[in-house]
């Protein structure tokens, strides 16, 4: 949820100040990422089918890190809203199988799990942007955004606990 906090909150300000994107096309990078996003929703399940939860959090904190890293390194206007929307199609299924994964526990009750996941889920969401907001004051955007781009890799490294059936 920090990602998408992320792209929520600064993908405009990313495509203004960085990109230097005509003012007609700053939209550009949030739009991408947010179709992105809903195709990935509606593909998701088949992934899941044909590749395991592990193998598709793997590949979506791949995506995740990928795409903000190519928007942080060639940050021009087709390879950041390239870019934004592969961060858009990892982010599109980390949230739903976390969820999925927390209902499932073997530890703590459903309903238990489900509200801790919830509860850390949006405080990435609510905290992240303001702290982003603070690192690009102090370091640059462009910083911030590769700092997004590494904890985009923890759903990766989380994914190596789970044990598929």
């Amino acid at each position: 949820m920090l990602c998408e906090g992320a792209m929520a909150d600064w993908s405009g300000v990313y495509f203004q100040n960085i990109v230097k994107a005509p003012a007609a096309f700053i939209t550009f990078g949030y739009v991408a990422f947010t179709a992105a996003m809903a195709t990935g929703r509606f593909i998701g399940d088949g992934m899941v089918t044909k590749l395991g939860i592990k193998k598709v959090l793997q590949l979506s904190a791949t995506l995740i890190s990928t795409g903000l890293f190519i928007s942080i390194l060639f940050p021009y206007l087709a390879t950041a809203v390239i870019g934004f929307l592969l961060v858009g199609l990892g982010v599109s299924s980390v949230v739903p199988l976390i969820y999925s994964l927390a209902g499932k526990s073997g530890t703590m009750q459903p309903g238990l799990a489900l509200a801790a996941v919830s509860s850390i889920s949006f405080l990435g969401f609510l905290i992240g942007p303001p702290l982003i907001g603070f690192i690009a004051e102090v370091a640059g955007l462009r910083l911030s955004f590769a700092i997004v781009a590494v904890a985009g890799l923890f759903p990766a490294i989380l994914a190596n606990k789970i044990k598929e059936q």
